[in-house]
């Protein structure tokens, strides 16, 4: 430095930076809240518990699963048709390889008695708006109401059961309820004159009577006569098979075995 000059900083003091006051005191203990450990650790029994009675349940139904298996009863869930199911149907997963086209014949009967039936409405219908009476339609009516569940009761599910087990009694019971359908749908096809003239049936007979005056309806029973045709030519090749398979199991002998059991 030259002589002359001042050092401004020569008299100065720097004041020391005032201390700044601790937040927070080291030995203090902190006050940790123990509300949500207390909520987590009900939360987690809440849990357990509700586990163990699922798992209670569980077993239960495993319980009576089992115990339904063994009963030999078999719980059939509704299926068929897929958009409203009314019955439970399954061809494919439930009945033996060897037996399934059959089956799948016998139900084309099923469905053919509901067309033949459902025709036999529309035809009677129309000769009732021709002046036929409305007596014939409500018979029709009547055939149908009772016909399409009877015979899904009477013979089509009793054969299914009995495809499926392979039971004797319901092998004899299809044979007897299908024989009346077989003479239900012949008797069918001809229509003679017993009941109102045989009008309420779409046969052959009220066919040829029904066309000397109104070709139409005539033309409307011809064609039910022919469902009717076909239906019964079908069931008769049915029930030809599903016999020609009870006698080649031995499952005769084994039907009377067990009507006497039955009986005694």
């Amino acid at each position: 430095m030259a002589d002359g000059e001042v050092n401004p900083f020569a008299n100065s003091k720097m004041s020391p930076l005032p201390h700044e006051p601790a937040d927070y005191d080291r030995g203090a203990t902190v006050d940790i809240p123990l509300d949500g450990s207390m909520d987590l650790r009900k939360r987690e029994q809440e849990l357990q518990a509700r586990e163990a009675e699922l798992k209670k349940k569980e077993q239960e139904l495993k319980r009576r699963e089992d115990a339904v298996a063994q009963a030999g009863i078999v719980i059939e869930e509704k299926n068929w048709p897929p958009i409203f199911p009314i019955i439970h149907h399954d061809i494919r997963n439930e009945i033996p390889i060897h037996l399934q086209k059959l089956q799948y014949v016998a139900f084309t009967t099923f469905l053919g008695i509901v067309i033949c039936l459902l025709w036999n409405v529309v035809a009677i219908t129309l000769a009732w708006a021709n002046g036929e009476g409305p007596t014939i339609w409500f018979l029709a009516i009547i055939y149908f109401i009772s016909g399409v569940p009877g015979s899904y009761v009477l013979w089509y599910r009793p054969l299914y059961r009995a495809m499926r087990t392979e039971s004797a009694l319901k092998f004899g019971w299809f044979f007897l309820t299908y024989s009346f359908h077989i003479g239900f749908c012949a008797f069918a096809c001809v229509a003679p004159p017993i009941i109102f003239r045989g009008k309420s049936l779409t046969g052959i007979l009220p066919a040829i009577d029904l066309l000397t005056w109104n070709a139409l309806v005539g033309i409307f029973y011809l064609i039910g006569f022919a469902f009717f045709c076909i239906e019964t030519l079908i069931s008769i090749w049915v029930i030809q098979q599903v016999y020609m398979y009870f006698r080649g199991t031995g499952k005769a002998a084994e039907m009377r075995k067990e009507a006497m059991m039955a009986a005694l």
